[in-house]
């Protein structure tokens, strides 16, 4: 039975893998965390869920947590990711980070934590988002470049940061295709924005409501279009994809991986 320890375990993310878990064979949540001084701390995980106790109270104390872990999922804050990732490569043990709005200088800490354990970071865990990528690659890796690229999301008005992590991915998708750098060229709408320019690739966002997420890249060329989107209606794709991850990084050896490594 694989051990699994939640990082942020109070969040919206945090919660949906615990009910996931419970339906999953062969995992079970071993240790729940949470920033210190949150309401949850105390708490029976499962209540937290919002399902019956399952025994694992939620705590602050990382170290304490990876000791009875075999792998850990981090979906807590950008703020907390260094300080989570340096605690994960101290116990040795493989790690999911799934926060995203990262800053750019914890880039060099993964190649670093990378050398010493199994980490795996993920702006999105749906398989059907992986899937996007891939197919996204091949669109702007094909298509000419008259064909100009938009990339829209949507999310729910709590999310923090935009473009999200999986439009970003898919933008670096884009770019790398096109042997490119990326450049974020317009965020919400293009008011005030520049006149587009050969090879700019786009960004639009929305927010509002309870969007789980939904992506759309556009690539416009002349006198046709081809749209590749994908909608999440439910927040326990991503856990259920995330639980996967977990399953397959647990004792592969030290390395960056992606989701891209589990469907090819």
């Amino acid at each position: 039975m694989l051990r699994i320890l939640i990082i942020g375990a109070g969040g919206r993310m945090g919660r949906a893998l615990v009910r996931a878990a419970r339906e999953l064979g062969g995992v079970r949540i071993s240790a729940a965390v949470t920033q210190a001084g949150s309401s949850h701390v105390g708490r029976d995980v499962g209540h937290v869920a919002g399902i019956e106790a399952l025994g694992v109270p939620v705590i602050a104390d990382l170290p304490a947590a990876l000791a009875d872990s075999d792998v850990a999922i981090d979906f807590s804050t950008p703020a907390a990711a260094g300080a989570n990732l340096a605690a994960c490569v101290a116990a040795g043990k493989p790690l999911l980070l799934g926060t995203t709005g990262l800053p750019a200088e914890l880039q060099a800490d993964f190649e670093r934590a990378s050398r010493h354990i199994p980490l795996l970071l993920a702006a999105n865990t749906s398989l059907g988002v992986t899937l996007l990528l891939e197919l996204v690659r091949q669109c702007a890796q094909v298509l000419p470049r008259q064909f100009d690229v938009e990339i829209l999301e949507a999310h729910h008005r709590l999310k923090k940061d935009a473009p999200s992590g999986t439009a970003l991915a898919l933008g670096q998708v884009v770019a790398a295709a096109r042997e490119q750098s990326l450049v974020v060229v317009a965020v919400v709408n293009r008011a005030g924005a520049p006149v587009r320019r050969d090879g700019d690739i786009g960004f639009a966002v929305v927010r509002g409501g309870d969007l789980v997420g939904e992506h759309t890249v556009l690539f416009v060329g002349p006198g046709e279009q081809l749209s590749l989107t994908h909608r999440a209606s439910d927040r326990a794709i991503f856990a259920r994809g995330a639980l996967q991850a977990a399953i397959w990084l647990a004792g592969r050896a030290p390395g960056r991986y992606s989701m891209r490594d589990i469907i090819l």
